[in-house]
C-alpha cells in the first residue's frame, strides 16, 4: 500500500499534541508519513516564551515521529481569516501534498485563534485544487483526499464521527504531551485529556480512543462498506 502523507493543521503549539496525537503515532506505526503545521508560536502564553514553546513543540513532534514546521499567521490570539493567510497555508498544501489534513474544529470554543484556524485551512485546501491562483502559479495544484476536524483540547461537544482505537499507542501520545511543561503549570491538561480519551475508547470497548468530524458527508456504495467496529448495540 502506498504511503499516505498527513498534514496536521494547529494554531498553537500543542494544540495537534493534545486533540490527535494518538492518531498521529498511530498513522506513522502504520507506515504512513505526517508533518505538523503549527500556526503561531503561542506568544500570548501566560506560561512559556515564544522560544519554550517551540522547543517543547518540536520535542513533541520528535517523540511522536513527525516533522514539524511554524507559520507566521500574526502571532497567538492575532490569527485571522485573510487573503493572505489562506493563500499561504494554500503554498503549504501544494508543497507538501497531503492525502489528508487534521485541523481543529470550527465549532465556537474557548479559544478565538481556533475558528479562525479551521476556516483557514478549509478555504487553503480548496484554493490549493485551482490551476489559475494567480498567487499559487510557481506551484503545481493539489487535491486533498479529505479534510478532517478535530475537537479543541476542552470541547466535548458531540460525539465524534470518527473514532479510532488508539490504546496500543497511548503511553508514546501522553509522553508527547507531556513535553509540552511550560502549560502543565496552569491546569493537568494531560491528565484532562487522557480522562476524555479513556470515556470516548470506553463507548468503543477500547481503552483509549480519540475522534475526528468529518468536513463533508461520507460516500459510500453500499451501507455494508463499513463493517469494522466494536460497538456491541
Amino acid at each position: 500500500m502506498p504511503t499516505k502523507k498527513i498534514l496536521a493543521v494547529g494554531p498553537h503549539p500543542d494544540d495537534i499534541e493534545f486533540s490527535v496525537g494518538g492518531i498521529l503515532v498511530k498513522e506513522i506505526k502504520n507506515g504512513n508519513k505526517v508533518e505538523m503545521f503549527v500556526m503561531s508560536q503561542g506568544e500570548a502564553s501566560t506560561n512559556g516564551t515564544p522560544v519554550q514553546r517551540r522547543d517543547e513543540a518540536t520535542d513533541a513532534a520528535k517523540i511522536i515521529g513527525a516533522t514539524i514546521l511554524f507559520g507566521d499567521f500574526g502571532g497567538d490570539s492575532h490569527i485571522v481569516y485573510s487573503i493572505e493567510n489562506v493563500m499561504t497555508m494554500a503554498r503549504e498544501i501544494r508543497r507538501f501534498r497531503p492525502n489528508v489534513i487534521l485541523v481543529n474544529s470550527p465549532d465556537a470554543n474557548q479559544h478565538p485563534d481556533h475558528v479562525q484556524a479551521s476556516q483557514i485551512v478549509s478555504a487553503a485546501a480548496r484554493l490549493a485544487r485551482y490551476g489559475g491562483v494567480e498567487e499559487l502559479k510557481d506551484l503545481k495544484p493539489h487535491a486533498i483526499d479529505v479534510l478532517y476536524f478535530y475537537p479543541a483540547t476542552l470541547n466535548v461537544g458531540r460525539l465524534p464521527d470518527i473514532i479510532i482505537d488508539i490504546t496500543d499507542h497511548s503511553t508514546q501520545w501522553q509522553k508527547a504531551m507531556s513535553a509540552h511543561k511550560s502549560q502543565l503549570k496552569t491546569r493537568k491538561y494531560v491528565d484532562l485529556v487522557v480522562a476524555r480519551a479513556r470515556v470516548l475508547g470506553l463507548s468503543i470497548n477500547a481503552d483509549y480512543a480519540q475522534g475526528l468530524y468529518h468536513s463533508d458527508p461520507v460516500v459510500l456504495n453500499l451501507p455494508t462498506d463499513i463493517t469494522d467496529s466494536t460497538r456491541n448495540f
